[in-house]
């Protein structure tokens, strides 16, 4: 079949055949043309409020002006992540010099997940994000997924049979830690 002949509908999403067992559902593949136009317009909004200058963000975020102006226009449908995550980095660290109270409630909390893109040690201003209320969990996940998965069960059962009450679930995790 050929490009014009494609069955995408413009601006909606291109329904993937039902070649599936019966009875499961159909799942429409996204069109990535309109979400990156969507995208380069929520940038633009950005930049343009903290009052940037494409060839100032993009100074900001190390990457170049054609690059920025490409995602602004949503003709950039190739841009690689790694641009995508500096300009969005660049553009997260202006916004936090502005006051907190000129920001919208959704704006801010997609400033904390912008945090968990960007690279860890500070490097740009973010820290890691825990993946878990408490360290010891985190330390316990990665010990039974190191362990081959033919011990695995023995892992869980040895887990289990020191939990008598969930009281000991301390002593179990600075046990396993150890």
């Amino acid at each position: 079949m050929s490009r014009r002949s494609s069955p995408r509908m413009a601006g909606g999403s291109a329904p993937i055949p039902p070649d599936g067992p019966a009875g499961h559902v159909q799942i429409d593949e996204p069109v990535w043309r309109p979400w990156m136009q969507d995208l380069g317009r929520r940038q633009r909004r950005i930049r343009e409020f903290v009052g940037l200058s494409q060839d100032r963000l993009a100074r900001l975020a190390g990457v170049s002006q054609g690059a920025l102006s490409r995602l602004e226009t949503g003709k950039g449908l190739a841009t690689p992540l790694l641009i995508v995550l500096k300009i969005n980095a660049a553009l997260a660290r202006e916004l936090r010099k502005v006051d907190p109270a000129l920001l919208s409630t959704e704006l801010q909390e997609a400033l904390e997940v912008q945090g968990a893109l960007a690279p860890s040690g500070g490097v740009l201003g973010f820290t890691d994000l825990p993946l878990t209320p408490d360290d010891a969990i985190e330390e316990l996940v990665r010990l039974y997924r190191r362990a081959p998965e033919r011990q695995r069960a023995g892992v869980l059962s040895v887990v289990r049979a020191m939990l008598g009450t969930a009281k000991a679930l301390p002593l179990v995790l600075a046990a396993l830690v150890m």
